[in-house]
């Protein structure tokens, strides 16, 4: 139930998100899921594609930094109230959230929300335990 994301370190001038995205786009990379947090010399963009082993080896060849790491992808109720349910649940277990963002793409009713967790593997636990739902790669990679 775990996907694969990747984070790359980019310089904060103009073209270098471009030329991380035309990388992926010529090499028939999809990006499914994107966030780029900055400060005025650097980003970080993180990532989910549908093929990121290749893509992270594309980008360190291309000079990019980038790596890899393991992520959730939860369906949340797309009403007022939805992410406060799932979030509840993360807290009342103490689990702590390193970070999330939002899916480009939505699966009928729900929304999709990414989060990297501190530790992942008792966050699945818990959230399965409470009925909501994990997206597994497969389904991230046919939207």
């Amino acid at each position: 139930m775990k996907i694969t994301q990747m984070s790359v370190f980019i310089e904060n001038t103009k073209g270098k998100l471009y030329e991380l995205c035309d990388i992926l786009g010529k090499n028939k990379i999809n990006i499914k899921a994107l966030t780029l947090a900055e400060s005025p010399e650097f980003g970080i963009v993180r990532l989910v594609a549908d093929k990121a082993e290749e893509a992270v080896k594309l980008l360190k060849e291309n000079n990019f930094i980038a790596s890899i790491a393991d992520i959730v992808a939860v369906e949340v109720s797309d009403d007022p109230g939805g992410l406060a349910a799932v979030l509840k649940v993360l807290a009342d277990n103490d689990i702590n959230i390193e970070y999330m963002y939002g899916f480009v793409e939505k699966t009928s009713d729900k929304a999709l929300m990414v989060f990297k967790f501190d530790d992942i593997d008792k966050a699945i636990t818990i959230l399965c335990k409470n009925g909501v739902s994990i997206i597994s790669k497969d389904k991230i990679c046919q939207l």
